[in-house]
């Protein structure tokens, strides 16, 4: 009995680090993250966050964000019950508790989407994740992608350029992020962030292999 419990607390000291990915809108988080979870199934775990914006065309409840109305959600940061949490266009976001540890609780490694005040945020907290900041090459080439998507109104186009201009300049900051990977190149920046988080790969493999 000793053992079995001593081995389950080696594993969880053990066990993978988060990964926090943070990046404007446009910049290309969700495609090398639909990457990652294809390439390595079992060994990611998305944080599925909580906002209080309706759906878009395509998203899924529980899957693609927890839709909740704003009452829930400021009710839940009330009582501590979020991580991180920020408002954006006049709706909410967040990460909750829950949602980390779900994934935890699988052994897999969890990967939180968040934005820069969600950085500093999760900073001072002790999850300890590997903080990721994934760029666009300019500001011009991410402004044609957002236009390109064809989903915002040129008011709220405008505001997601103006916050990923101060998020590229907080993002600067010495000790904000652990590396930073520009999108030039999809393939590039693929094998980058592969490169980055292969170690917690390596033991989340070592785990299964194991259990």
């Amino acid at each position: 009995m000793f053992m079995r419990c001593f081995s389950r607390l080696v594993s969880a000291m053990a066990g993978p680090r988060p990964v926090v990915l943070s990046g404007p809108s446009g910049a290309g988080k969700s495609t090398l993250l639909k990457m990652l979870l294809e390439e390595y199934k079992g060994i990611f775990g998305f944080s599925v966050s909580h906002t209080t914006r309706n759906p878009r065309p395509g998203e899924e409840n529980s899957k693609d964000y927890h839709f909740v109305t704003r009452e829930f959600m400021q009710a839940s940061v009330d009582r501590g019950e979020f991580i991180e949490s920020a408002v954006f266009s006049g709706n909410m976001y967040g990460t909750s508790k829950a949602s980390v540890q779900a994934v935890k609780d699988k052994n897999l490694i969890c990967v939180l989407d968040i934005d820069i005040q969600g950085v500093r945020s999760v900073k001072t907290t002790d999850l300890n994740p590997i903080y990721v900041s994934i760029q666009p090459p300019s500001m011009t080439v991410l402004e044609n992608r957002l236009r390109d998507r064809k989903t915002e109104s040129e008011e709220s186009l405008q505001k997601r350029l103006e916050t990923a201009q101060l998020d590229l300049e907080i993002s600067k900051e010495p000790g904000i992020f652990d590396v930073v990977i520009v999108n030039d190149n999809l393939d590039n920046a693929y094998a980058k962030l592969k490169h980055v988080l292969i170690e917690e790969i390596k033991k989340v493999q070592n785990i299964n292999l194991s259990s």
